[in-house]
């Protein structure tokens, strides 16, 4: 039996549009044409940032980001609020704490992001990075972090996430059953690849969680509104 659910992040609890839409506004191209060639790089299982030197050559994340913070220290930049949340990840969290599921949030993201999602007052239990822990997915130290944390065996924890190469294929192989988000590029693109079928559910949103878990996370596959 599933007694923890562990959430990923970005494209899981967050959508990063407005994140990206800032970054073509600061690099100066269409919001599209950033769109696409960040969903180009996911398709072709490339680095996210080979899409920044497409459109600027040298381009040097950490040089940008920290020239971006020193000329606007108080906007959002590549950080998300609670505007960022989806809306159904506040209905679903009270729906799988009311059937008795302990919550928790743990995602590769920078260390402020706790702060963010903190900030949310989400009915979790705990939220952690890899920042903050200074271990990132796939690496089998995070879920082994997850595990800790969760102080549950990795049998009855439930990990959610968009991606099968940091989310359900690691988590598995920690032991731990999974929940694949179609939601987003890597959501969409790799829900369609033949790793997916490792997954114990894969869902269209969150709202299915809750029935999915009913009918038993290890063999049920569901879809809810996203």
């Amino acid at each position: 039996m599933v007694e923890a659910v562990v959430f990923d992040v970005g494209e899981t609890l967050i959508d990063e549009t407005r994140i990206w839409t800032r970054w073509a506004d600061r690099l100066g191209v269409p919001a599209g044409t950033m769109l696409g060639l960040l969903g180009a790089m996911a398709a072709a299982g490339r680095p996210l940032v080979e899409a920044f030197r497409l459109v600027r050559p040298g381009f040097d994340l950490d040089e940008e980001i920290a020239a971006w913070e020193r000329e606007d220290p108080h906007g959002l930049r590549v950080h998300f609020d609670a505007d960022d949340l989806y809306p159904d990840v506040r209905p679903a969290f009270d729906a799988l704490r009311a059937a008795g599921y302990r919550l928790i949030i743990a995602g590769n993201q920078p260390v402020q992001a706790a702060d963010a999602l903190a900030a949310m007052r989400l009915p979790v239990e705990s939220i952690h990075t890899s920042d903050g822990w200074g271990v990132a997915k796939p690496d089998p130290a995070f879920f082994a972090k997850v595990t800790a944390v969760a102080g549950v065996p990795p049998a009855r924890i439930l990990y959610v996430g968009d991606r099968v190469d940091n989310d359900v294929l690691p988590a598995k192989r920690a032991g731990m059953r999974t929940a694949l988000l179609r939601r987003g590029p890597w959501g969409y693109l790799h829900a369609a690849r033949p790793e997916a079928a490792e997954a114990d559910v894969v869902l269209d949103g969150l709202s299915g969680l809750v029935a999915a878990l009913g009918a038993d996370a290890g063999t049920a596959r569901a879809g809810g509104a996203g």
